[in-house]
């Protein structure tokens, strides 16, 4: 099985280039926003020709339960920042491109593989959910509450899943998003958590992912 593996940023290329040395495991930085996590699928898809994909890397969390270095897994992702209104089609729901899915459902496969690594003791948490995905930085508390507001039920806010499975959508390419928590927007202030997330607490935090990974392979 060849997996490949797109982050955003080189800071998080380093933590998981690092944990992995098989050719079957590409690891990949697309950039960051929604067009240039299509791209990077799409060149992936087409040069690699992987089996499964895999969006890393990190997320600001949703929800009373999470904190600052557990995981997100999504069981589907969708838009935050996409609406194509309902003149021509009244069916349309906010964060749907028209004509694709309203969400994009989580490989099934690697969700149940996300839910047997979560059944284990690994000293870290792993949460399923929704994932939203826009060109945005969540750094205030007022930009995470007009989200939360339009999907409630949010568990990560993320600027490049969707898009990725979108791609993947188009291609026929299993897809699953798995992050690890920096930030809780909620309950921060002008990103502070997130930059004390890489100053002083991400060199392990994606051990999870390489767990992830060798479940897969099993």
């Amino acid at each position: 099985m060849k997996i490949g593996i797109i982050v955003a940023m080189d800071k998080e290329l380093e933590q998981l280039q690092k944990m992995f040395d098989s050719k079957d495991v590409i690891v990949e930085k697309c950039g960051i926003g929604k067009v240039n996590a299509a791209l990077g699928a799409a060149e992936m898809i087409a040069r690699h020709h992987p089996d499964i994909i895999i969006s890393s890397g990190c997320a600001g969390g949703n929800g009373d339960e999470l904190q600052v270095q557990d995981v997100v897994v999504a069981s589907e992702v969708t838009y935050h920042d996409v609406y194509c209104g309902a003149a021509i089609d009244n069916t349309t729901q906010y964060g749907q491109v028209q004509g694709m899915p309203a969400r994009y459902a989580a490989d099934a496969r690697l969700l149940a593989t996300a839910r047997q690594l979560a059944s284990q003791n690994h000293g870290f948490k792993i949460h399923e959910g929704l994932t939203v995905t826009g060109d945005w930085f969540v750094d205030s508390r007022e930009k995470m509450q007009q989200i939360v507001a339009l999907f409630p039920e949010l568990k990560a806010v993320d600027m490049e899943s969707a898009a990725i499975a979108q791609t993947c959508y188009k291609y026929g390419v299993p897809f699953v998003s798995f992050r690890v928590i920096s930030d809780i927007p909620l309950r921060d202030n002008d990103a502070a958590q997130y930059h004390d997330f890489w100053k002083h607490i991400a060199a392990h935090s994606f051990e999870v992912t390489k767990g992830f990974v060798e479940l897969i392979m099993q």
